[in-house]
């Protein structure tokens, strides 16, 4: 179950694009939280099914881009690794 932080959380991701301001300056002004604490609740939301059943699209996206970033990751460390585009 999720508290009501967390809905924030979700809701601000999904539309953090609308704020005239710098997103860290969102997080604070829009939630009242630093923008640290705000990727450390995101993060852990990303592994929630309730969060995925609450904004899948959003939780999705998330893990996309997450995952995406760690293959690149990996792909940087090995030798002869290829690049994931």
């Amino acid at each position: 179950m999720l508290v009501e932080r967390d809905l924030a959380v979700l809701e601000f991701e999904a539309a953090w694009w609308q704020y005239s301001e710098p997103k860290d300056r969102a997080i604070r002004e829009h939630l009242g939280i630093s923008a640290t604490r705000y990727y450390q609740v995101l993060r852990r939301l990303l592994d929630d099914p309730a969060a995925e059943s609450i904004d899948p699209l959003t939780v999705r996206r998330l893990r996309r881009v997450r995952d995406l970033a760690k293959q690149r990751r990996i792909s940087r460390r090995l030798p002869g690794g290829t690049p994931v585009s």
